[in-house]
């Protein structure tokens, strides 16, 4: 019987979000092994300016799911909206934003704890919602879509975020031949509630879709020791006792049961654009 995705999974939220330490060293692994693929920030904010009417003279920008503030910082950087609004269910990683925001001190981000089923802004308030990376921790990523097009305000723009169901299958097919997890390969994906290929379904429930982007990303790990820095915060697998958060034995384990390589690993991106729709705002 498989257990619950662990994105989706309540009783987990703490364990993943609760210490920002373990999603930036996930993400400083990921970022040193890329090898193609924009930053995302840098694709939201070009989707902002090619779709917007307005993108030089925009109020409130909502980033839904900021996390340790990313996204918020570079919207903020690049678009100069009068106020970005960075939006998160995790306190730990909204102390990391509002640290990383005091070095940028001639912008005006606020970052605010909140639930994206509920969102804490009136209606029609916000130019442009993003959602990146967040979708697929609801079980109804519906309700969350619902909310977005409740703020957006006539004329608003949301851009969502996620990634195809099968991104990083490589290091799935790793766990599962070095026996740390035989069933590395066949856990359902985590993204499966908003993921590539039903993102802009899910969108049009409330918004009217004007572009969808695909585009691959592609990761090169130098070898087991670099490998293990993301996969041990990997919550996707059973892992033998003291492998999950620790990279060293998760490293010591890839050792010893295959010669050290190197892993290639690909991510789909998916961006979808949309507005509100017509007589909706």
């Amino acid at each position: 019987m498989n257990e619950p995705n662990a994105f989706l999974d309540p009783a987990r939220q703490q364990e993943l979000y609760g210490n920002p330490s373990r999603l930036s060293g996930r993400t400083s692994a990921l970022m040193r092994a890329k090898t193609s693929g924009n930053p995302v920030p840098e694709t939201i904010v070009s989707l902002v300016q090619t779709h917007h009417a307005q993108p030089d003279r925009l109020g409130v920008v909502l980033d839904i799911g900021c996390g340790r503030g990313t996204s918020s910082l570079g919207i903020a950087e690049q678009l100069r909206p009068q106020r970005v609004v960075g939006l998160d269910a995790a306190p730990a990683l909204l102390a990391q934003a509002r640290e990383r925001a005091k070095e940028l001190p001639d912008i005006t981000v606020d970052f605010v704890k909140g639930d994206f089923h509920d969102l804490p802004l009136p209606a029609g308030s916000c130019d442009v919602a993003v959602a990146a990376f967040c979708l697929y921790h609801s079980p109804q990523p519906k309700d969350v879509i619902a909310q977005i097009a409740r703020v957006l305000s006539p004329g608003g723009l949301a851009v969502l975020v996620t990634k195809a169901l099968d991104s990083y299958r490589e290091m799935d097919q790793l766990v599962a031949s070095a026996g740390l997890d035989a069933r590395g390969d066949k856990h359902e994906s985590l993204y499966t509630a908003a993921h590539s290929g039903n993102l802009a379904d899910l969108t049009a429930s409330s918004l009217d879709v004007i572009a969808v982007l695909d585009e691959e990303h592609a990761f090169t790990f130098d070898g087991h020791d670099h490998t293990a820095q993301y996969l041990a915060t990997n919550p996707k697998y059973h892992l033998a006792p003291g492998l999950y958060g620790n990279p060293g034995a998760m490293a010591a384990a890839l050792h010893e049961f295959l010669p050290d390589q190197q892993l290639t690993t690909r991510s789909l991106i998916t961006f979808v654009v949309a507005h509100p729709k017509k007589g909706q705002a």
